[in-house]
């Protein structure tokens, strides 16, 4: 099969580890270990969240005056090359040397007008105390919004509407080569009004689930994996009454609601591909990977399926 793997970011940093290179490298190494299996048998698409690894490059470059940071899009250019190296060593690691690799820096259009540049939704960077978040929203001009227990700051997040690189891709995974790309949902980029066919990068940081999803669909993948620290989609999360979600139809899952910040994204990019394609999406933790495509754990969304399966 062609499988698109989305990680998560909390398979690259988990949530109040420090933001160190050798914390990251760890975490790409249990990834690597998940993802190695498949590689043998499938044809392997990877992409990964970014928002904690812009957030902190964005707190480097407020160190330096403010028209020498380094814009949103340019950040989400660094981390695509950083995270993808950390991903092409440590599956190289675990594959037999002939197995080949590349990780391709991905431009994505959204549209300039879209309504996510006027509400800011996308988490990006470590959590902060509420005192924190205010003095740095006051100093910096950055917005904040809840996240959990915590703050954290939120950017525009405009939908993704077309994938640049989606040809040299296909052709990369004619030739057998495992490829890591869209990382963070891709590089944000619009045509310039007034300009003939002038790209240009925007502010902003495209959601990876969704961005994953145009990316799956437009590779005719046969199945997209969405992994995150969950083991399943649950319905009442939290509560006494919550249920893992099994098996569902794409109808079914998008009438219940999720969190925007955490679920919701995965869920809605899920339905899409379903309804899109009629080809399954699958939504569920790392270390179930092999168990997730075998229909054996995590939420499964599927065309076909009449009635809603719940686990224990």
């Amino acid at each position: 099969m062609r499988i698109v793997v989305a990680l998560g970011g909390n398979a690259l940093l988990k949530r109040g580890e420090p933001m160190t290179a050798e914390v990251q490298r760890a975490n790409v190494r249990i990834a690597a270990q998940a993802l190695a299996p498949l590689a043998g048998t499938h044809q392997l698409v990877i992409s990964h969240g970014n928002g904690p690894q812009v957030g902190l490059l964005a707190l480097q470059g407020a160190a330096y005056k403010p028209d020498e940071a380094y814009p949103l899009d340019v950040l989400g250019a660094q981390t695509e090359g950083m995270i993808g190296y950390m991903i092409e060593q440590e599956l190289g690691n675990l594959l037999p040397f002939e197995v080949p690799f590349a990780t391709l820096l991905t431009m994505v259009e959204v549209d300039g007008n879209d309504p996510g540049f006027k509400n800011p939704t996308k988490f990006v960077g470590p959590v902060y105390e509420k005192g924190d978040a205010d003095r740095m929203a006051a100093e910096k001009g950055w917005i904040f919004k809840q996240d959990g227990a915590k703050w954290r700051r939120v950017v525009p997040s405009p939908l993704p509407r077309r994938i640049f690189e989606n040809r040299p891709i296909k052709w990369l995974l004619e030739q057998g080569t495992i490829v890591i790309c869209a990382g963070g949902g891709g590089i944000p980029t619009i045509y310039e009004p007034g300009a003939a066919r002038k790209l240009v990068g925007v502010e902003a940081v495209i959601d990876k689930d969704l961005c994953s999803e145009l990316l799956a669909r437009e590779l005719s993948a046969d199945l997209i994996v969405m992994l995150t620290d969950a083991d399943a989609v649950y319905t009442d999360w939290g509560k006494p009454t919550q249920r893992a979600i099994r098996r569902i139809a794409p109808s079914a899952l998008g009438a219940m609601s999720f969190a925007a910040g955490s679920m919701g994204p995965k869920v809605e990019a899920a339905c899409r591909f379903v309804a899109a394609t009629e080809r399954p999406a699958a939504i569920g933790a790392l270390r179930d990977l092999s168990r997730i495509i075998a229909g054996e754990a995590g939420t499964t969304v599927e065309a076909k399926t009449d009635s809603t399966e719940f686990g224990i």
